[in-house]
Parts: C-alpha cells; sequence; structure tokens
C-alpha cells in the first residue's frame, strides 16, 4: 500500500529513516521477524507473554502479520481487488464493503472535517497523478491537476451500514494517510489477545509500544535527523505503552527543472504543500495510532504555529516538530534526551 509516510524505522537489529528504536538493554533477546509490507518494512518484536516461549512468540507475530495483509488486501488503492479500488471504480454507485473499512473511512472523515479539508481521504485521483516511486518522476500537467483537485471532497462520501457510495463518481478515495495507523492498532489488538504483555509493532513510521522492555521503564525511541538515507539520531524519548507517528516531506521526493516535489499533496492545488516544517512526529497513548497518523500530516500541512496549535487542543497528544531550517521544537510534554 503507497502511503505518504513511508518513513523507516530502527527497531532492534534494523536500520530506518525517522524514527528509531534504540536499545537500553542486552539482558533480554526478542523474537523477532521482519517482512515487507505496506509498501515499507515492518518489524514485529516480542519480549515477553503471559506464557510460552519463543515458538508461541513466533506464532503470535506470524498472526498479526497475516492481519495486516488481510487489512492492507482490504484499504489500499492499488489493489484491484480491496474494497477502496472497487469503490473508485464504482462511479458512484453503492458498494458493500469490510467492517474495517467503515471503521477507516469514518475515521478519515472525522480528520478531514477536523482539518477543514486540507487533509481530505477523497485526494485519491490526485494522488494517482503523481509517482513518487517511478525512475523517473513527473510533474503531473497542472489541467489534469486542476481537473483532479476539483473532485476532492470528503462530504461526497456516503455511508450507510457497510455500504459506501462516492456521489461524486469522479471522486476517489486514498487511505494512504490513516490506514497504516489503524492497522498497527488491530495488530497490537491481536498481539496482546495472544498473551504479548511487551513488544514492538513497527511499521516504518508507526511504531507502537506494547508495555515496556523487561526491567525497564521504556523503550527508547531514538528520532532520527530528517534526512534522506541518513541515520543520525537528534534524541530519544522513553515510552511506555505508547505510539509515535512520523510524517515527513523528504523521504519520497524528487527534484525537476531545479525544484524538489514532495509526497504531502495539497487538496486545493495538487502539488506539494508550502511548509515550513521538514517532520512532525506525533506521541499518544497506544490505541490511538490511526488517530495521530492523521494529525501528524494535517500538522505538517499546517506548519509549525498552526499545528502546534492544532496539537494544543488535543488532549494526551505530545509532538516534536523539526523545521526546515533544522530547529527542533516540541511540547511542554516531550522529555527528549539529547
Amino acid at each position: 500500500m503507497k502511503n505518504i509516510k513511508n518513513i523507516w524505522i530502527i527497531t532492534l537489529i534494523m536500520v530506518a529513516l525517522i524514527i528509531t528504536q534504540t536499545s537500553c538493554s542486552r539482558e533480554v533477546e526478542p523474537t523477532t521477524k521482519t517482512n515487507y509490507m505496506l509498501d515499507t518494512t515492518c518489524t514485529v518484536s516480542i519480549y515477553e507473554m503471559v506464557e510460552g516461549g519463543d515458538k508461541e512468540a513466533q506464532e503470535a507475530i506470524d498472526k498479526s502479520y497475516d492481519l495486516c495483509a488481510s487489512l492492507e488486501k482490504k484499504l489500499s488503492r492499488t489493489l484491484d481487488t480491496s474494497d477502496i479500488s472497487k469503490l473508485n471504480k464504482a462511479g458512484g454507485e453503492w458498494v458493500e464493503v469490510s467492517e474495517d473499512t467503515i471503521d477507516v473511512v469514518k475515521g478519515g472523515i472525522k480528520y478531514s472535517e477536523l482539518s477543514g479539508g486540507l487533509f481530505d481521504i477523497s485526494i485519491g485521483g490526485v494522488t494517482d497523478l503523481w509517482d513518487f516511486h517511478s525512475e523517473k518522476p513527473v510533474v503531473p500537467e497542472a489541467d489534469k491537476l486542476s481537473e483532479a483537485v476539483s473532485h476532492v471532497d470528503y462530504k461526497n462520501i456516503m455511508i450507510d451500514g457497510n455500504m459506501l457510495r462516492l456521489a461524486d463518481p469522479k471522486a476517489k478515495i486514498d487511505l494512504g494517510g490513516i490506514a497504516k495507523g489503524y492497522i498497527g492498532d488491530r495488530m497490537v489488538e491481536l498481539l496482546e489477545e495472544e498473551g504479548v504483555t511487551s513488544g514492538i509493532v513497527n511499521l516504518g513510521g508507526n511504531v507502537i509500544c506494547i508495555g515496556s522492555k523487561p526491567n525497564s521503564e521504556g523503550f527508547n525511541i531514538g528520532i532520527e535527523a530528517p534526512v534522506k538515507d541518513k541515520k543520525d539520531i537528534i534524541g530519544s524519548v522513553k515510552a511506555a505503552d505508547k505510539t509515535l507517528v512520523t510524517s515527513g516531506v523528504y523521504e519520497r521526493a524528487f527534484t525537476a527543472d531545479g525544484k524538489t516535489y514532495h509526497h504531502i499533496l495539497s487538496t486545493e492545488t495538487g502539488y506539494p504543500v508550502n511548509t515550513d516544517l521538514k517532520s512532525v512526529t506525533l506521541i499518544a497513548e497506544k490505541g490511538h495510532s490511526m488517530d495521530i497518523d492523521a494529525m501528524s500530516t494535517i500538522c505538517l500541512i499546517k506548519g509549525y504555529k498552526e499545528g502546534m496549535k492544532f496539537i494544543g487542543q488535543m488532549d494526551g497528544i505530545d509532538a516534536i516538530f523539526i523545521l526546515s531550517d533544522g530547529t527542533i521544537k516540541q511540547t511542554d510534554g516531550v522529555d527528549m534526551e539529547k
């Protein structure tokens, strides 16, 4: 699944790009498995379970990845058989979808409303015009972008039970800014049902801590400098039963005619948004990865001052902002060690 927040992380033995897990104890070796899913490198690590050893931990991890794959098949706009692809091709007709899809779409509508349309899950027609994975990416034609943004309006999304409809037949849904967080939340729920009491789910930019590391106050999560292909850590935070999500403008980008284009797109112009931020990392209680997945993008679009105001209106959310000039700003609740 293409995701506007495709950011790499170090969890235990893996190296990544924005959020990194750095271990402060060598006493407990986790059971770990890494897969390439959701268009990124994902790692699930289990330190402790109520019962069982490595075999049971591996089985729990495999079940969580099976769930991840199942959800991706429902929520991805790039898989032809997904709920979202069926909806986007329905020409304004009603489409029956899964309960998971309804839950994520409802979450998307919520944050589309909350952001005043700056974040809008009906931006699929615009994102279809950009290909940041191409070896030779090009800037879409202006008239095509103008046409695509004219169909961006979350108010055209109709819900009736488990049925979805787009009142504008040319509108398209893209859940890339929120689906990964939902998937992470669901994977953690499954792992806890399997008896996991200490572990990490790392979905490449979305990190969820189950409990804390054994004999520790919390997992040590390193925050990396937002520079593509570099791994400099600017600081770290302790996290127990927390989720952290980072959005950045640099990791997926290309340069054409001397201008850099990143993948955070404006719902008004179709071009990359103008922002004074390189990245935003949000921290919340476990179970809210979907929420801060959307919120981190909203903050990035709004920029530092308005993003800080936005987070100030939310309960239980902390933030680390890295500005374009490298300045680091954070909310009062962040205790980052440098």
